[in-house]
């Protein structure tokens, strides 16, 4: 038995192929730090390219952070974070992400996809959330979205950790990725 998928309406949506605006995104995550508070970090180089479909469930992404650009505007930490510690940038300079799904649940959009740091490949869900389409001052037409996921860092090999004297740990093991997305549609 065959069964199609429904369309989904969204206004102002067109399919095509859609490249990320670096200058207007940002690839952001965020870790509980000595167990009181969230230290918050970004990648400032990244790409992504999304091809949407007649149908949007049919549409996917393909994106890509250079870990050698992450900061958490402080130098030592972020030199830190690019060692074996944690990513370890020389050997795997890229954190990736291909999409293998997008559904709604219960009215909500979720992209599912894999994802690898430090050569590690896992299942994780984005929430996705449409910001809306239109066009810029230069004649490009532009869309923009909000996507979201938790991941567990020790799942793909960030294991680093340190004691505290007061008990607990230096870093949580939940690490949040929200990504804020503009993306101008190919002419």
């Amino acid at each position: 038995m065959t069964t199609t998928a429904p369309t989904i309406e969204i206004p102002g949506y067109r399919a095509g192929t859609w490249n990320i605006d670096p200058t207007h995104s940002e690839v952001g995550f965020s870790i509980r730090h000595i167990m009181i508070s969230k230290v918050k970090g970004k990648f400032e180089r990244f790409t992504a390219t999304f091809v949407t479909a007649e149908n949007p469930l049919d549409s996917s992404v393909t994106a890509s952070a250079e870990v050698a650009s992450v900061t958490t505007n402080e130098p030592n930490r972020d030199a830190h974070l690019r060692t074996g510690d944690f990513f370890e940038a020389e050997t795997y300079p890229t954190i990736d992400f291909v999409s293998t799904g997008v559904r709604v649940e219960k009215g909500d959009f979720k992209v599912d996809g894999d994802l690898t740091i430090r050569g590690i490949t896992k299942p994780v869900t984005f929430d996705f959330d449409f910001g809306g389409f239109g066009g810029d001052p230069y004649g490009n037409y532009k869309g923009g979205a909000t996507a979201k996921t938790v991941v567990n860092r020790e799942d793909f090999g960030l294991q680093y950790n340190a004691a505290l004297e007061t008990g607990g740990v230096l870093l949580g093991d939940q690490v949040t990725i929200t990504l804020e997305l503009q993306a101008a549609l190919e002419q």
